[in-house]
């Protein structure tokens, strides 16, 4: 069990940075402050001991200890439980990477548990870097502390945001280029957008939560503002994954309709030289049948007559086809 952060502070100021969760517990009951613990993927045992310390709900722990949970918030009395699902866009894949960090905020403690530790503890480093140069916000407490969470996460949203739209506009050039494979491209991105809503849109429901429970639960009015312009950056944010989407869909439609013209311009250029051919083979397939009595069988020009013939009608038939644009 890495412990990534795991610091008692009073009064916004870093008290004790402690080796294990024991002596984070006896530094609380010695100081009375605020703790600040980050782990990774913990074990049971660590999840039973931080459950059995800040009286965390069962049902949160098991939702905390299996993963794989969509971003939520929920309320066990004085217990905050917060999913987020923070998100990078990876350049030389051009394709999108969740985290998944679980939240608790109680009274006097915030533990998170990181389950992609290379997405998630980057956005608990940042927002740990921000609340220490704001002690007088760190004072806060723990709601301060999640406002720094959601504001590091929705603000790695941008360069996310940013790179999907950079590959939209790729979709839009390769579809008119008739380039191969852009049908595979277009429903990749379609499913990126869609997990990049699933992650970014609960947002706008937790943050809306937070703010209006922020007089019931004692919010500052500093950090009500925070969390209001962190839920403006969210709306923005979704407003453009909506955007994203529909142009996709739009794009998967266009293509199934280009895809379809180039069919139908192949079978027409099929069935007109199917037609040229069928002239000069019907010509020959008649003067090839062996009858004894035929008009032409005994005459001297019959042999370039039907030869002629078969050109002319070619050559007609190609004309027509040619003019309609067949060819």
């Amino acid at each position: 069990m890495p412990l990534q952060y795991n610091d008692v502070y009073v009064d916004g100021h870093l008290v004790r940075s402690s080796d294990t969760l024991d002596e984070t517990y006896a530094a609380l009951a010695e100081t009375g402050g605020v703790a600040w613990i980050e782990l990774t993927e913990p074990d049971a045992l660590d999840l039973d001991s931080l459950a059995a310390r800040f009286d965390l709900h069962e049902l949160a722990v098991e939702d905390a200890g299996s993963g794989h949970q969509r971003a939520k918030l929920e309320r066990y009395g004085a217990t905050l439980f917060v999913v987020v699902r923070p998100a990078v866009y990876v350049d030389d894949e051009e394709t999108v990477s969740f985290g998944e960090i679980h939240v608790f905020v109680g009274p006097d403690f915030f533990v998170g548990i990181n389950h992609i530790d290379e997405i998630d503890a980057r956005h608990v480093s940042r927002g740990v870097t921000r609340l220490q140069s704001k002690p007088e916000l760190m004072a806060a407490g723990p709601q301060a502390m999640l406002w720094a969470l959601l504001d590091s996460v929705v603000d790695a949203y941008k360069p996310v945001i940013d790179g999907l739209e950079n590959d939209i506009d790729e979709i839009e050039q390769q579809l008119f280029a008739g380039e191969p494979g852009v049908s595979r491209r277009i429903y990749e991105l379609f499913g990126e957008v869609a997990d990049f809503q699933k992650a970014s849109r609960p947002l706008i429901g937790m943050l809306d939560g937070l703010l209006r429970g922020s007089e019931k639960y004692r919010v500052g009015t500093e950090l009500e503002r925070r969390l209001r312009d962190v839920q403006d950056h969210v709306i923005r944010i979704v407003e453009r994954a909506d955007t994203f989407r529909a142009v996709l869909q739009n794009a998967l439609s266009l293509n199934a309709t280009l895809v379809a013209q180039d069919q139908n311009e192949v079978t027409k250029r099929i069935s007109a030289w199917a037609a040229i051919l069928f002239a000069p083979t019907l010509i020959g397939a008649i003067y090839g049948m062996n009858f004894d009595v035929m008009p032409e069988l005994h005459w001297a020009f019959g042999y370039p007559f039907a030869l002629g013939l078969m050109v002319l009608i070619g050559v007609g038939l190609w004309g027509v086809f040619k003019g309609k644009r067949w060819l």
